[in-house]
């Protein structure tokens, strides 16, 4: 349930990060729209000289925007980085379609006995594209521009899973932490700012029109002047929306340079945003090192092939998962100081990557139920959780279904196979279960939504599942290059438990505090910064 008055005092008490974030997302759209019109309408024109030519073109246009978004900006990531440029790059390819296919349905839907005066009177092929073939298609041209501008500003919220910031980071953050407010803070800006996209440009293609062109009902008789007026505003408005991100991407490349700044990375769930935090407010306060922010990358996949790309220096993740999903290792033992010993070595000797020592807590998984499901089928521990799985709904996250040592191996070893199995988002999957649509989830040890759902977590009385220590993966150039972090990020070591580590996530996903809030707090009692 929506509380308005909620929803306000969120809004006065993040206005200022949502501006930044706005301006944020409306820099990254505008550019984005800006070389998909340089290139779409150009491609558009080109076609129309061959329609064999234009099969092919919009044929594979239609083709790349049937990729679903997230695929593409993943794919793109390890060929062009995280930040901006995967999140221009993804909306670059679906904005080209809209505007690559009206450009040519304006142009080839012009009566062709137009074009054969204009031939008659001498008019050479760029005189009839710029005096006739244009300004007819222009309404198409126009409406494709709307239709990808405003779709643009949708597909960028999915910038915020590459690290480029926009509104999606609040949608993100309101789905981990089930936070509606947090949600419609971020879509309500984005909705507003796809109106005021359509509004405007609906103005310019009202300037640009010829007075002939339109329907009699919409014709007006107004003075040259006035008209000037009207397009140079729209013109104006237009140009200012292109140039605000050059600017602002002139203004931040002038002021890093000559900065010592390393960049903190972080996977797209709380407790890891709550950790990149501490680790940035730890450097700030003991170094002169400008720290670099790169939070709510789509996966820890994502965050190895950034700071194997030097995109990032250093990310949290956790024992358990570095093995099997990173160095593409079997974990053959469940002795905790035996796995992190072998992930520590294999990072330094095949990334030259770092792992620190444990920060205190293993976040491993818990399968849970809920307490009517747990009492119905006599489920305490996870053999018996087995007996009864094929009676059961799991909904658990992609990366359960999908590595070996997970499921697969769970319904191996036991020789069942559950009722069915559906890969949720690690935020949904607790939303399906208290609406009934699922019976069993595969939850983290320090996951504060446990608490609130009032869940029943799964003995694992077989000892399946590996130790999750949480450590701190950082590249060993950027250690050399500053080696007063050592010490300074040696602080976290041991530092955590787990039912300390749940209580801060509980303070961000349940009570609603602010990620980087919580973290500081947390270092200020502990006596590591002022």
């Amino acid at each position: 349930m929506v509380s308005l008055a909620e929803f306000v005092q969120l809004f006065l008490d993040r206005k200022i990060e949502l501006l930044e974030l706005f301006i944020e997302h409306m820099n990254m759209t505008t550019l984005a729209v800006f070389i998909s019109l340089a290139i779409g309408v150009p491609v558009g024109i080109l076609i129309t000289r061959s329609k064999p030519v234009a099969q092919v073109v919009i044929g594979a246009a239609n083709v790349m925007q049937s990729i679903p978004c997230i695929a593409l900006l993943a794919f793109s990531v390890p060929f062009v980085g995280i930040g901006t440029k995967p999140a221009i790059l993804m909306v670059i390819v679906y904005a080209l379609l809209p505007i690559i296919k009206n450009t040519y349905t304006g142009i080839m839907s012009i009566d062709p006995k137009t074009i054969e005066v204009a031939k008659g009177i001498g008019m050479t092929k760029w005189k009839r594209l710029l005096r006739i073939e244009i300004p007819i298609a222009l309404p198409f041209i126009m409406s494709g521009i709307r239709i990808s501008a405003v779709a643009a500003v949708g597909t960028m919220t999915i910038a915020a899973f590459a690290g480029a910031g926009g509104l999606g980071w609040f949608i993100n953050l309101g789905l981990n932490s089930q936070n509606i407010d947090l949600v419609l803070l971020g879509a309500i800006p984005a909705s507003l700012m796809a109106l005021g996209l359509d509004f405007l440009l609906g103005r310019l293609e009202h300037a640009i029109t010829p007075e002939g062109l339109r329907p009699p009902e919409l014709i007006q008789n107004i003075s040259k002047e006035k008209r000037r007026r009207e397009q140079v505003v729209a013109f104006g408005l237009c140009a200012l929306l292109v140039l605000l991100p050059v600017g602002f991407s002139v203004a931040e490349a002038v002021d890093s340079q000559g900065k010592d700044k390393i960049v903190v990375g972080s996977s797209n769930f709380t407790e890891v945003m709550i950790l990149g935090y501490m680790y940035s407010d730890l450097i700030e306060s003991n170094t002169d090192i400008e720290v670099e922010e790169r939070f709510n990358l789509n996966g820890g996949v994502v965050c190895f092939n950034a700071i194997q790309n030097g995109d990032i220096d250093m990310f949290v993740e956790y024992t358990g998962s570095i093995l099997p999903n990173y160095l593409h290792e079997t974990i053959d033992t469940n002795d905790p100081q035996a796995v992190y010993e072998k992930a520590a070595e294999l990072l330094k000797r095949d990334y030259n990557i770092l792992l620190s020592e444990p920060l205190g807590f293993n976040n491993t998984y818990v399968m849970s139920v809920r307490p009517d499901t747990a009492q119905r089928y006599q489920i305490r521990t996870l053999s018996q959780l087995m007996q009864a799985a094929p009676q059961l709904r799991l909904g658990c996250t992609v990366e359960f279904i999908q590595r070996g040592d997970c499921l697969p191996l769970l319904e191996e070893r036991f020789g069942t196979s559950f009722q069915s199995e559906k890969g949720l988002d690690s935020s949904i999957r607790y939303q399906a279960i208290a609406a009934g649509e699922i019976d069993v989830i595969d939850a983290f040890a320090t996951d504060a939504l446990l608490e609130k759902q009032g869940l029943t977590l799964i003995e694992d009385d077989v000892g399946f599942f590996p130790p999750y220590d949480a450590v701190n993966l950082v590249r060993q150039e950027t250690l050399d290059k500053y080696p007063e972090l050592e010490p300074v990020l040696a602080k976290m070591d041991g530092l955590l438990d787990e039912e300390t580590m749940r209580a801060l996530n509980a303070k961000v996903d349940i009570e609603g505090m602010d990620a980087k809030d919580v973290a500081h707090q947390f270092l200020v009692e502990k006596g590591l910064v002022a």
